[in-house]
């Protein structure tokens, strides 16, 4: 596993602009409105390796009546690695790893034994991130060339490394993500693990004032039936569950429609305080 990079490794003004900065196109992806909608694809995603699945269902016991604090930690996790510091993505990272190294246990589909920090399962988790947060950007409409995502996807092995996977086993082009999972999928499937997570993603549990009185549920299903829409078709067929199957033309004409309707909101809406915070301190 690498190790973290220490503070005296880098000046303060390479502190201050964070291991990706302004110029990067991780920025741009990661604060445009589809990462939302990338996000839960990303999820959906990773619940499709049998072993990654079998430690969150472990090790995530509040995950079924609470699903939000977690939701909320994972993309704090992201938006600190991206938007914040050197020193505070590292902190984060090492947090995160701190927390992975005591758990572990054995999935019983495969009878693999495993810990959460082994570093194919940090890799897999980090490819469906990154392949996600891609795909919902071009398909929303950010503007990207293929340049820009071969970029994007090499920027992103520095955040694979802060959680601990070796730079040499990293996908770092469109290409080298797309071989990955081709290679990947023989070791994939819907376990009981993952239609439980699937089903949690597209109907979350909500307070019943909540489910009734606002309109938290028909916007979460909206949001969650752009996800799957946004999914392989091979993993769509994993899952084979009704409903939300949307043809890739309607869905990315309803994931442009969705980001163009958010870009529309007020600032503190339409991203977490951890972004704005980075972009304007970079800004002063």
């Amino acid at each position: 596993m690498t190790r973290l990079p220490k503070r005296a490794e880098w000046t303060d003004e390479e502190d201050r602009l964070g291991f990706f900065g302004p110029d990067s196109v991780t920025w741009r992806v990661h604060a445009d409105p589809s990462f939302s909608v990338g996000g839960l694809r990303a999820l959906l995603l990773q619940a499709l390796h049998p072993v990654a699945m079998d430690g969150v269902a472990k090790f995530s016991g509040a995950l079924r009546e609470e699903p939000w604090p977690r939701l909320i930690r994972t993309a704090a996790y992201v938006d600190t690695i991206t938007f914040g510091t050197r020193t505070e993505a590292v902190r984060a990272a090492a947090q995160v790893r701190g927390i992975h190294r005591r758990l572990g246990g054995t999935e019983e589909t495969t009878g693999r034994t495993y810990r959460v920090d082994d570093l194919d399962l940090l890799l897999w988790v980090h490819c469906c991130e990154v392949d996600s947060l891609l795909t919902a950007a071009r398909r929303g409409g950010l503007e990207l060339s293929d340049d820009d995502a071969d970029r994007y996807v090499a920027e992103q092995v520095t955040a694979a490394e802060l959680i601990g996977v070796e730079r040499a086993e990293v996908p770092a082009s469109v290409d080298d993500l797309a071989a990955y999972f081709e290679r990947m999928r023989p070791e994939l499937g819907a376990t009981t693990a993952a239609r439980d997570a699937y089903r949690l993603v597209v109907l979350p549990p909500m307070p019943t004032w909540v489910r009734y009185l606002t309109p938290a549920q028909p916007a979460w299903g909206g949001l969650a039936a752009l996800s799957v829409a946004l999914l392989p078709a091979w993993a769509r067929r994993m899952y084979s569950l009704p409903g939300l199957s949307l043809t890739d033309a309607a869905a990315t004409g309803a994931v442009r429609a969705f980001r163009q309707a958010t870009l529309r909101l007020p600032r503190a809406a339409r991203r977490s305080p951890i972004v704005w915070a980075g972009i304007d301190r970079v800004a002063a």
